[in-house]
């Protein structure tokens, strides 16, 4: 880990990164994709989310996954990206910088998605194996509940510890902070899923 007067040094590498990260997370996939296929602009519909799961609430199975796949890999390039051209720090910089990115797009008034494509895909750049675990918690809550939110919210809460038991003491510090943020966007689901109001998978769309 690195200290205080290393963090210093390495400011240079961070604050590029951190931009390069949030440059690549703020791309709107969703409503980009959604657009370019003839589709309605995902604000008006479902939750008015640009992700993946709202996407689904169209009916366009193929373009939600490929929303997914995007939010996913914008996360995924960012932190590459930036190990390769900076260091394992700056790659943790990229890694939030995307997140951010994703969750409070500049291109959209700050207005993005909930995140978790996007933590699943920072999370792939560091952890193929909490990848792996973090699937199998969402997978199995989401065939039980059929709530997205619930099984998404679960599994971010659960990376942090995943990757501490991996011996990622830094990238798990980095996790506990998006966790955080994963829980504060879905708030208005958390509401909902308490008042048993909160859609499911597959469920038609409905305007917010």
């Amino acid at each position: 880990m690195t200290d205080g007067a290393g963090l210093i040094t390495q400011l240079p590498m961070l604050i590029p990164a951190l931009a390069i990260g949030y440059l690549l997370g703020s791309i709107p996939f969703g409503l980009l994709l959604t657009r370019l296929t003839g589709g309605p602009d995902l604000r008006n519909i479902g939750s008015g989310n640009i992700g993946a799961t709202n996407v689904l609430r169209t009916g366009k199975k193929g373009v939600a996954a490929a929303t997914l796949l995007a939010d996913m890999l914008k996360g995924t390039a960012a932190v590459l990206l930036c190990r390769y051209l900076f260091g394992t720090e700056a790659a943790i910089a990229a890694g939030f910088g995307a997140f951010i990115g994703h969750l409070f797009p500049v291109w959209l008034r700050f207005k993005g998605g909930k995140g978790v494509a996007t933590f699943i895909g920072v999370l792939l750049a560091f952890s193929w194996i909490a990848v792996l675990i973090f699937a199998a918690i969402w997978l199995g809550l989401a065939a039980i509940t059929r709530y997205s939110s619930l099984s998404g919210m679960t599994a971010c809460a659960a990376s942090p510890v995943i990757l501490w038991a991996l011996g990622k003491p830094l990238e798990a510090a980095l996790f506990f902070v998006m966790a955080i943020l994963v829980v504060i966007m879905h708030r208005a689901n958390i509401a909902r899923l308490i008042a048993g109001t909160e859609t499911r998978i597959g469920q038609t769309a409905v305007k917010p």
